[in-house]
């Protein structure tokens, strides 16, 4: 991936990505999960302090390796396993119904194909399992949705591989999933340009 995406960016996103607003939110998304979960893109580790111990086993993907001994350090920290695979979202070796609970926290954004990803989701998660997301994306407000279609090919450069302007709860339901709620916000310590907030539950739509 090169130095400043093997080696920069995976501090600079460790820094930014560790603020109270920041951990604020991933409590409260990772909550409610239980069982054996699956996590797209576990980047640096940062949502594995915020587990909950009704999690009993956890699997993530991510091709890429950022910052592992600071991710071992976290995992050795659980009272569960977890179980890291270098691969992508778009090809999970998993078998059908697996998991009760798929997680995404700032990783739709940056998947090559995310529909393929999502619904690879659909097709891990149980009967009656949850998918959680926490997504930046497209904002409602045309004019600032107008610049994130601008700045988006600079942000692919500095955010290796990030977009500005996904629409989520698009994505989301185009990949065959339902969408069970819904909250739309933009956080307080992000430039709105990169705060719009996608936050929520889906589950198999049949």
């Amino acid at each position: 991936m090169g130095f400043y995406c093997d080696y920069v960016f995976p501090r600079l996103m460790e820094w930014v990505m560790a603020g109270d607003e920041f951990i604020r939110l991933r409590k409260g998304l990772l909550a409610s999960a239980h069982g054996e979960v699956l996590e797209l893109g576990i980047g640096t580790g940062l949502n594995l302090p915020h587990y909950p111990e009704t999690v009993t086993e956890l699997h993530a993907v991510d091709p890429a390796q950022l910052l592992p001994n600071t991710i071992a350090e976290r995992s050795a920290r659980l009272s569960f396993p977890v179980r890291i695979q270098r691969d992508t979202a778009e090809t999970l070796t998993y078998t059908d119904r697996r998991f009760d609970y798929v997680i995404s926290t700032w990783t739709l954004c940056t998947i090559p194909d995310p529909i393929p990803a999502l619904q690879e989701v659909r097709r891990v998660l149980k009967p009656g399992g949850r998918f959680l997301f926490l997504e930046h994306g497209r904002s409602d407000d045309r004019k600032i949705a107008a610049w994130q279609d601008r700045l988006n090919p600079i942000q692919n450069v500095i955010g290796c591989g990030c977009h500005l302007n996904r629409q989520i709860d698009r994505l989301i339901l185009d990949a065959g999933l339902a969408i069970v709620n819904l909250d739309r916000f933009h956080m307080q310590s992000v430039p709105r340009l990169g705060g719009e907030m996608y936050r929520g539950m889906a589950a198999k739509s049949d």
